[in-house]
């Protein structure tokens, strides 16, 4: 589904990814690990269409999206790629609702679509009761739960997570990792995820190992 291929990123006179390529499959929960300083989080934007690579190419299915102006990958990136960053990055003056329907309806959904497809995530995630409240008042696990559902009101192709449980405790830690793998259950959802915990990346289908800026290893877990 996903196929980066030789991937050059320099910044300034640092060459930060020298040749990096990987491949995600539908449906795959694949985990990005390697010592801090290996490129995972720059590969990870330029997946996301984020930062455009020096050299390389990034396809999804048969789209080379490098090949797009910035107008169409604005529109690509909305469509098709969900972020969870470690922090949840949620809008404080907005509530838990207007944030996760915040994506669908830049992408053009009617408010009433948009806000039923957030309220349908939301109480999936255990969240309806929370709708209302802004980000402040939700505990650290709840806001990135619901940064999850935001990643997904649009029912994208990938979901690209750095570090999401850096900042959590470890019973939300736990929850978290589990949310993943019922996602991938319940709506085939696929996820490649920058992550230093080992425990993580173990239960994943798959690692990418990488070291100074190339990938060493993608292999089955």
């Amino acid at each position: 589904m996903i196929t980066a291929s030789d991937i050059h990123k320099s910044f300034g006179d640092v060459e930060v990814l020298k040749g990096a390529s990987l491949s995600v499959s539908a449906g795959e929960i694949v985990a990005l690990v390697g010592a801090s300083g290996a490129g995972k989080t720059t590969l990870l934007q330029i997946l996301g269409t984020l930062q455009r690579p020096d050299a390389g190419s990034v396809v999804y299915g048969d789209k080379d999206v490098y090949g797009m102006s910035d107008a169409e990958l604005s529109r690509f990136r909305n469509r098709h790629i969900g972020f969870v960053f470690q922090l949840h990055r949620l809008l404080p003056e907005f509530t838990l609702v207007e944030n996760v329907a915040m994506p669908a309806l830049i992408g053009g959904a009617s408010l009433s679509d948009a806000r039923k497809r957030a309220m349908d995530l939301l109480d999936y995630l255990g969240l309806a009761a929370r709708a209302t409240h802004r980000p402040a008042q939700l505990s650290g696990g709840e806001a990135q739960r619901g940064a999850v559902a935001r990643a997904l009101i649009n029912k994208p192709s990938v979901v690209l997570a750095d570090e999401p449980s850096g900042s959590l405790d470890s019973r939300n830690r736990a929850e978290l990792h589990r949310l993943f793998f019922d996602l991938r259950r319940d709506m085939g959802a696929t996820f490649l995820i920058v992550t230093h915990d080992e425990g993580l990346a173990a239960e994943c289908d798959r690692t990418v190992r990488m070291a100074d800026g190339v990938v060493l290893l993608s292999g089955e877990n």
